[in-house]
């Protein structure tokens, strides 16, 4: 996914930002980006003056950001067709936290990704989409030994598992698409004729939510019974999921045909706000589909995460950015 806001134009967008002394938070890193306000209800999240700013750079493709702990925690994210996940904290920086992330042999036949992608906490640990293996992996977090979560769907290997969501009820929904894979659409690794989004049970069961679209990201509102997913085809869809996480009904939350294009990864905020990847950033969406705002910055966002210190951090090609978000 590429970025339409240009270098040229995001230089200039800088000149009519407000002076660190009025913005949210002074910046600590360099300032990349900007917040644009489209609808009043942005206030309650994030101010308009928030400063975008580099906190860790030297990635090959950032992806997947998870925030461990509490404020003073630490943020984990993938690289992952450099096969490692990085760690960074205010206290000691950036470190690479467990090199291969994903397949072990130098070079894999199959593998476009050989990395992990998202990440999140769940299971007493790491739990991360493993493209390069084809799988979901848990992660202990002090020991970094993996464990395979799942591999296969009725006997058949997953294409390149992408990105991930902890449902209330402890399981974990997640997305198959076959970018991991050479050839991605066309792979000849395939062993699905379909791109799924799949949920895994507590108990190890793997079950279809959906075979009809061409996923990416994926996300959860607060009470569990709205799946929303990123289609490369049409927008944002939305699974509403009864009491034991089954669809009941699905339909377009975000439609491209309005304009907005593009998308990645998603996460959802405790009000029910979708921060989602789109061509112009993370556009940031009411739950019922009103656009609020976007996060804008010089290059592509690929995913985002949610700090306990406040901050929204979000993967952007190379790096690691983030903006400081309104609390409460």
């Amino acid at each position: 996914m590429t970025t339409a806001f240009t270098r040229r134009a995001f230089t200039a967008s800088l000149a009519a930002l407000p002076t660190l002394a009025h913005a949210a938070r002074a910046p600590t890193g360099p300032v990349v980006g900007r917040v644009e306000r489209l609808d009043p209800a942005l206030d309650a999240l994030i101010d308009a003056d928030a400063p975008v700013e580099t906190v860790l750079d030297g990635f090959t493709w950032s992806e997947g950001p998870v925030w461990v702990g509490g404020r003073s925690g630490y943020l984990l994210a993938s690289d992952v067709p450099g096969n490692r996940i990085m760690r960074w904290s205010p206290a000691t920086g950036g470190e690479v936290w467990l090199t291969p992330s994903g397949r072990g042999d130098a070079n894999p036949i199959s593998a476009r990704e050989a990395g992990t992608n998202g990440l999140i906490v769940a299971r007493g640990g790491l739990v991360a989409a493993d493209s390069g293996n084809r799988c979901l992996v848990r992660i202990d977090l002090a020991t970094r030994r993996k464990t395979v979560l799942c591999a296969h769907f009725e006997g058949r290997r997953f294409n390149s598992p992408n990105d991930l969501v902890l449902a209330p009820d402890a399981a974990i929904y997640f997305t198959d698409p076959p970018w991991g894979l050479k050839g991605a659409w066309s792979s000849p690794y395939r062993e699905m004729d379909y791109f799924g989004v799949f949920r895994l049970a507590p108990d190890g069961e793997v079950s279809l939510v959906d075979k009809t679209l061409q996923p990416n990201g994926i996300g959860l509102s607060p009470d569990g019974r709205t799946l929303y997913v990123t289609d490369r085809d049409t927008g944002w869809v939305a699974f509403a999921l009864d009491a034991k996480g089954r669809v009941t009904d699905r339909r377009m939350f975000v439609d491209r045909s309005s304009g907005i294009q593009g998308g990645d990864g998603l996460k959802v905020d405790r009000k029910g706000n979708v921060w989602a990847s789109s061509k112009d950033g993370i556009s940031i969406f009411a739950p019922d589909g009103r656009r609020l705002g976007v996060i804008r910055a010089d290059d592509v966002i690929s995913n985002c995460a949610f700090g306990a210190d406040g901050f929204l951090y979000m993967s952007s090609n190379k790096r690691l950015i983030r903006a400081p978000l309104r609390r409460g």
